[in-house]
């Protein structure tokens, strides 16, 4: 069976986040032969078009760990009914210069979580609008907006029963995407 590699990249920078946490229960859905890596966007300079000639060793590192994987997954949460600056200077840093866009055809997928009634639903139709963009197909159904509650994800790291079934469809469903699509 082939082996994917799927970038894991998640849209916050705080430790403890809800979407940190929800990611990490995330990759333990997946079978064997997809491995999960997680991307750190957190200490990308925002992006300058006056370095495109000569870009940072940060920016060349995180452009090779996105162009060496088979698909990529948003964790992203919601800022003011988008997605945070954090993962879209990530986004602009690894689609330049004009003509290098290491998102390229990579198959996507988008899952978020947050304290309020809508999940992330906003954000993540920001972030689709992006993907397209990027030439990224996208995941599109099922949708996974997740409305955080306490026990969502235990002490253990792993879902709940209830959220974990439910997620575990989105996973299976974004398996055969990325298999259809690699």
């Amino acid at each position: 069976m082939k082996q994917y590699r799927v970038a894991v990249v998640v849209g916050s920078l705080r430790e403890q986040s809800y979407n940190r946490q929800l990611a990490h229960a995330l990759v333990s859905l997946f079978p064997a032969h997809i491995q999960c890596e997680f991307v750190s966007i957190g200490s990308l300079p925002l992006y300058n078009q006056d370095c495109d000639a000569q870009p940072p060793a940060e920016v060349l590192a995180f452009k090779q760990q996105i162009s060496q994987a088979d698909g990529v997954i948003f964790v992203t949460p919601e800022y003011n009914r988008s997605i945070p600056g954090v993962l879209k200077n990530a986004l602009d840093q690894g689609s330049r210069p004009w003509g290098q866009n290491s998102w390229d055809n990579k198959p996507a997928a988008v899952i978020g979580t947050s304290a309020g009634a809508m999940g992330t639903a906003m954000a993540q139709q920001h972030l689709r609008n992006v993907l397209a963009f990027l030439n990224m197909p996208t995941l599109n159904q099922p949708e996974m907006y997740l409305q955080w509650y306490d026990g969502m994800i235990g002490e253990n790291g792993k879902f709940s029963e209830k959220t974990g079934a439910f997620v575990q469809k989105w996973a299976d469903a974004y398996v055969r995407f990325l298999e259809a699509h690699g």
